[in-house]
C-alpha cells in the first residue's frame, strides 16, 4: 500500500543513540517502528547532518536493519540540489528529530502521533497529546 505521505527521519539520538560519529546503539523500537510505518506506505527520508563516509555507515546500519529509505538528505531519490534556485527545506509531512520542542518522546509515541493523526503542544518541560489535554472553558466572548 503507498500513500503519499513523507517522513523525515533524523538518525544520531534519534534512530540510534548519539554517538557521532561513530554509530549509537539502535533507539528502543527505532527499528521496528520504521519497518511498520513504512510497510503501511509511508516513504522514509533519512534526514541527517551526516555527510560521505559516515552517511554512507549509516544508511548501510538502517539497511542491515530492514530499512531502506525513498531518499536520503533530499526530498526525492536522485534530486540534485541547486542552492542557487532551491531552499534546502525537504518536503516532508513529518519530521522526527531528537531536538524537537520538547524533546524526543520515543518510538511508541510517535507511532501513534502519526497513525492516530494526534496534534501536541509543549507545557513547561512535556510533551502533551491534545487528545489528552483539558479543555479550558471560555471565559468571554472569544477566549
Amino acid at each position: 500500500m503507498m500513500n503519499n505521505k513523507k517522513i523525515a527521519v533524523d538518525f544520531d539520538g534519534t534512530i540510534v543513540d548519539d554517538a557521532y560519529p561513530a554509530i549509537g546503539k539502535a533507539k528502543i523500537f527505532a527499528f521496528e517502528t520504521l519497518r511498520k510505518l513504512q510497510a503501511q506506505g509511508f516513504r522514509l527520508i533519512l534526514w541527517t547532518y551526516r555527510h560521505g563516509k559516515t552517511l554512507d555507515e549509516a544508511v548501510e546500519f538502517c539497511k542491515q536493519n530492514g530499512i531502506e529509505f525513498y531518499a536520503v538528505n533530499s526530498s526525492f531519490e536522485g534530486e540534485v540540489f541547486d542552492p542557487e534556485n532551491q531552499s534546502r527545506k525537504l518536503d516532508a509531512d513529518w519530521f522526527i528529530d531528537d531536538r524537537n520542542l520538547g524533546g524526543f518522546p520515543g518510538w511508541g509515541e510517535i507511532y501513534n502521533i502519526i497513525n492516530e493523526r494526534i496534534e501536541f503542544r509543549v507545557e513547561g518541560k512535556e510533551v502533551l497529546a491534545y487528545s489528552k489535554l483539558k479543555k479550558e472553558k471560555k471565559k468571554g466572548l472569544f477566549w
